[in-house]
């Protein structure tokens, strides 16, 4: 609830993280371990702190922000309205039934085989098309930050510079010896 109440963006931020690891307390507790601890390392330890980093870069002025927060009152009262309401009608409805725990998985059985399994098995083409449209989309992203710029941006090009020679750079010329001129006081 913080992530949205606090008025502070990196605390929101810093809340975000505390929400994720909490997830991922859960994820753990329902045994699903691997899905938990990647959690952990996507979330919080890439895109989190890659959040953290730009709210800290933007330097946010909360002030100017909340100058036109008054004309979205209604709205988000009509909002909590409409989730107060689904919540008592989940809260006092009888169709929530009990359900039994599932049975305990054999001492050698692993939830990172299974998912795996599954992957590999049943969702072979979702996964199969969703790593096509990551390796377009990496190189998309190369192509666009590797495309022709302007001919004054300084950039490197490495077969020119493998291909130049010292008599190409280096000029050698002859000169006379210079002697120093004396600038003290009294001379």
């Amino acid at each position: 609830m913080s992530v949205v109440t606090v008025r502070n963006p990196v605390y929101a931020a810093l809340f975000l993280i505390l929400a994720f690891f909490s997830s991922s307390a859960i994820w753990i507790m329902l045994e699903a371990e691997f899905l938990g601890v990647v959690l952990i390392l996507v979330y919080v330890g890439a895109v989190m702190v890659l959040f953290l980093f730009v709210i800290m870069m933007l330097d946010i002025n909360i002030d100017i922000l909340r100058e036109g927060f008054i004309r979205y009152l209604p709205v988000g009262l009509l909002v909590a309205v409409a989730v107060a309401a689904e919540m008592i009608f989940v809260l006092t409805s009888d169709t929530i039934k009990t359900v039994v725990a599932p049975a305990r998985h054999a001492a050698d059985y692993s939830n990172t085989e299974a998912l795996g399994e599954i992957l590999y098995t049943d969702y072979v083409y979702p996964f199969e098309i969703a790593a096509v449209v990551l390796v377009v989309a990496i190189i998309a992203a190369i192509v666009l930050t590797h495309r022709k710029r302007d001919p004054s941006t300084k950039s490197q090009n490495i077969s020119h510079q493998v291909r130049v020679k010292s008599s190409d750079r280096l000029r050698i010329i002859k000169m006379d010896a210079e002697t120093k001129t004396s600038n003290k006081v009294g001379e």
